[in-house]
């Protein structure tokens, strides 16, 4: 018997989900975080699981992990104090950034206060100039006594970015060298080894971002490691990352920005299967934990990707799923400020103390507790039994800012829900028009341990028609994780148009790709199984000032097809902007290369289909729309393939529980899914 589990982190819960291999059934759990002892919750969870499950250790053949270790340090500025080492007369690269403000139509606006401050920059003699040849020889000692000085005023490592290093690695590499001689005790990154790209600002952004999260990353993994061997795991653990695949947690310690969206890209994965799954191929992912509420598109089954995803106040340059935060969690605090006015978030209650009705020490009204209060949570045991419900301390806490509100306590709740579905409704209207689709076209899948209770009134908010819910949403990224591919991105600045005189330089750029690739996945990842790969390039007219990533062949650049790559990106930018110039001239910036090997995916067996509406656990009264109104609960196990029933009722499960308003048909289908429908 062999095991493989998926783990996801979560602001409240770790999530589990372990695939006994032979008998294909999934087995899932949470329990509630430790934040002062991270990776105790992993060692809890393993251990439930071997009781219960019979799990044994030493079968489990792969461990993926998915952690917000990386997130939350760059978003709490917790992470390592930094210098930068550049070209002398470029220390201000990071602040200039791209001359824009963050929101333009805010009077107020300010830019973020940048990672590294001014008087940890640097400049040093030395130059590379565009096509790789060397201008001016390295300063080594002056890059060696500038580190000395990082270091004196707090540096606990040192970033290096010099020009046009993507085309010449050998300033920083030398820079390093000598770093690591003068001062052992200090790491160093070099732009070019971590993402090397065009462009000053964005290749230097990324490393600074992998510099910032390395130290508090690097000790999460080792701890982990060791945890797994001292419960007798043998299997590697792999972690997720930002662009939806897995990696070795050894890769993992220096290649930090790659999964700085580890938890939320392994969710959108996660959900893009199940949707394929059920046959949903345009998909509107709503993922709801304790802390945050992120939303993604699913389009033809496929999530989709991109650059440029903003981490607190930063943007990420490697490629990731294009995952949008749009609000609030269930643990997300609400208030009422100094001009009477109830705001929700984006403060949260976390695990620690957590909703004031979880009974563990929280004197805050979160969204949890509103729900609690409007009665829809508390009827069953919640969170795999990991906490009790005490609907009696969130009417208290609820209780507090209705007296300031001078409203009613149910009202109260349902204001705090109310006010919560309104900025995800502003938010996802955003997400919507920016990629050029219409909401009411998509499913609206929910997950997370919030996401099926907050689901359906954003659904009726937005006019969407169609809402599913899976059969254990509460660990989709779990599951996720477990189902992820080994992947990698590889990148090569060519800079070159499509002409004859470029293809020497095309073809010789895609086959050390494509070498580096191999190598990575059959010799630094160990994977000896089925691999495919996705040939990209990031083109554009003369004279744009950025490009679009166009899918392209391999065999067109092999076999010199000049006209079929152009085309390729014809037809793209008359996809986006309904628009084509054939006539002009295509230029190549960055070619690309997507290397993954494929995962086995869980095979979920149909259920057999029955008649008839379910018998409901009970009748329960619950506060919506203004009123209280009785409904039915039922018990998620209960549910079977062709199940019928109508809003409102409310479904309880041990992950979760699922709020269904009026207005909304139910029916299950053959793999467990619940699939809502506006009536």
């Amino acid at each position: 018997m062999t095991w493989r589990i998926g783990v996801d982190i979560g602001g409240t819960f770790i999530d589990f989900c372990a695939l006994d291999d032979s008998s294909q059934q999934m087995h899932t759990l949470k329990v509630l975080t430790t934040p002062n002892e991270p990776g105790r919750e992993v060692m809890e969870g393993v251990a439930i699981l071997q009781e219960r499950h019979g799990m044994a250790p030493g079968d489990v053949t792969a461990f993926v992990h998915g952690t917000t270790v990386g997130i939350n340090t760059v978003i709490q500025r917790k992470g390592a104090p930094l210098g930068l080492i550049t070209n002398a007369g470029f220390e201000d690269v990071i602040e200039m950034a791209r001359l824009r403000m963050p929101d333009m139509y805010t009077l107020f606006c300010a830019r973020p206060e940048q990672l590294i401050p001014r008087d940890r920059i640097f400049g040093v003699k030395g130059r590379i100039l565009a096509d790789g040849s060397e201008a001016e020889p390295l300063d080594e000692a002056g890059a060696v006594e500038a580190a000395r000085k990082a270091k004196a005023r707090g540096a606990e490592g040192i970033i290096l970015s010099f020009l046009h290093s993507y085309r010449n690695e050998s300033h920083e590499l030398a820079a390093k060298a000598a770093i690591k001689a003068a001062l052992p005790e200090m790491f160093v990154f070099c732009s070019a080894e971590i993402w090397p790209v065009i462009r000053e600002y964005e290749r230097t952004t990324t490393v600074i971002l992998n510099g910032y999260v390395h130290p508090r990353v690097d000790n999460y993994l080792i701890r982990l490691g060791e945890a797994l061997r001292r419960q007798g795991v043998t299997a590697p653990p792999m972690i997720t990352k930002s662009n939806g695949g897995i990696m070795g947690i050894e890769e993992g310690r220096t290649s930090c920005v790659g999964m700085l969206l580890s938890g939320t890209a392994s969710g959108v994965m996660g959900a893009a299967f199940l949707s394929r799954q059920a046959g949903v191929e345009r998909a509107l992912t709503l993922d709801i934990g304790g802390t945050s509420a992120d939303v993604a598109l699913i389009i033809d089954g496929q999530p989709q990707y991109g650059t440029g995803e903003v981490i607190g106040d930063f943007p990420l340059h490697v490629p990731s799923v294009s995952v949008t935060s749009i609000g609030d969690g269930g643990g997300s605090i609400a208030s009422v400020d100094g001009f009477g006015m109830l705001k929700v978030g984006p403060e949260s209650a976390g695990s620690t103390p957590g909703p004031a009705c979880y009974g563990r020490g929280g004197e805050r009204a979160t969204i949890t507790d509103a729900m609690a209060v409007l009665g829809f949570l508390g009827h069953t045991p919640i969170a795999y039994k990991a906490v009790a419900m005490d609907r009696a301390k969130a009417e208290k806490v609820v209780g507090e800012l209705a007296e300031k509100l001078g409203r009613g306590l149910q009202q109260t709740a349902e204001a705090i829900i109310q006010v919560s579905i309104s900025s995800m409704f502003a938010e996802v209207n955003k997400l919507v028009a920016r990629y050029g689709v219409d909401a009411r076209e998509f499913t609206m899948l929910p997950f997370g341990g919030a996401g099926p209770m907050m689901g359906c009134l954003l659904a009726r908010e937005l006019g969407m028609e169609k809402v599913m819910i899976p059969r254990r949403p509460g660990v989709v990224s779990a599951l996720g994780g477990l189902i992820a591919d080994v992947k990698n991105d590889f990148i090569r600045t060519l800079f070159c148009d499509f002409d004859e005189a470029s293809l020497p330089a095309l073809k010789s750029a895609l086959a050390d790709l494509r070498e580096k690739g191999r190598k990575w996945l059959r010799e630094d990842q160990g994977f000896t199984g089925p691999a495919f790969e996705k040939v990209t390039a990031d083109l554009r007219y003369h004279g744009q000032s950025f490009e679009i990533e166009t899918v392209l062949e391999g065999h067109w650049i092999e076999s010199g097809n000049l006209v079929a790559l152009a085309d390729a990106f014809h037809r793209r930018h008359e996809e986006i902007y309904d628009f084509a110039d054939e006539k002009a001239a295509v230029q190549l910036v960055n070619l690309r290369l997507v290397v993954s090997g494929t995962t086995p995916a869980p095979s979920f067996g149909a259920q057999e289909k029955v008649e008839g509406m379910p018998v409901p656990e009970k009748e329960i009264a619950a506060f919506l729309d203004g009123a209280v109104r009785k409904m039915p609960l039922y018990w998620r196990d209960n549910l079977r393939h062709g199940h019928r029933f109508a809003g409102p009722a409310v479904v309880a499960q041990e992950d979760t529980t699922v709020c269904i308003p009026g207005g909304f048909d139910a029916t299950v289908d053959a793999f467990g899914n619940l699939h809502l429908t506006a009536a």
